[in-house]
């Protein structure tokens, strides 16, 4: 009998969320969109590296009341070597619904917003750039954080996803697909 309850419990504890290993719950999910393309749809070359490589115009919106600071990273989870970074930018102010094309590639920006060194070694966006074959998936994802981050420009994405640990209070995802 009492392997049973105990049983019932563990499931209830993992339907509920609560066995997570310590993850925050996330409040609600932004929604990210870009004028670029629709969500599942080609990302046009002009972002791309075979192309002017610059970074994606993006919106965003329903962030929660407490956000003290925006995230951003666009990874390739289909990438040969596995997944590949191609943007970490964070600090962006609460305020902001969204940001322009061409975000400049430098560690920190006018609105106080940092960058990360992506997996080509460089600060800032670097578009897709696949190996010739079928489209790979390009995860835009939109974290809303309880903090802004104490972190140096041209961190990387590990040191990045150690310092929102427990931070993150809603979250958004835009895929885009690239394939040559």
């Amino acid at each position: 009998m009492k392997a049973k309850i105990a049983l019932i419990l563990t499931i209830l504890l993992i339907l509920s969320g609560c066995g997570k290993g310590g993850e925050s719950e996330v409040e609600n999910t932004i929604t990210v969109k870009s004028p670029a393309f629709e969500n599942m749809d080609y990302i046009p070359i002009k972002y791309t590296g075979f192309g002017e490589d610059v970074s994606i115009p993006l919106q965003w919106g329903n962030l929660p009341d407490r956000t003290k600071s925006v995230a951003i990273v666009m990874d390739d989870p289909d990438a040969p070597i596995g997944t590949f970074t191609h943007w970490i930018i964070f600090n962006i102010p609460p305020d902001a619904h969204g940001l322009s094309e061409g975000v400049p590639k430098k560690g920190t920006l006018e609105n106080g917003a940092k960058q990360g060194t992506n997996d080509f070694g460089r600060i800032g966006y670097n578009g897709p750039m696949p190996p010739p074959g079928k489209a790979h998936r390009y995860r835009i994802k939109v974290y809303a954080l309880d903090t802004m981050l104490s972190l140096n420009s041209g961190i990387r994405i590990k040191e990045f996803y150690r310092a929102i640990k427990g931070h993150v209070i809603g979250e958004g995802l835009l895929t885009g697909l690239y394939k040559r």
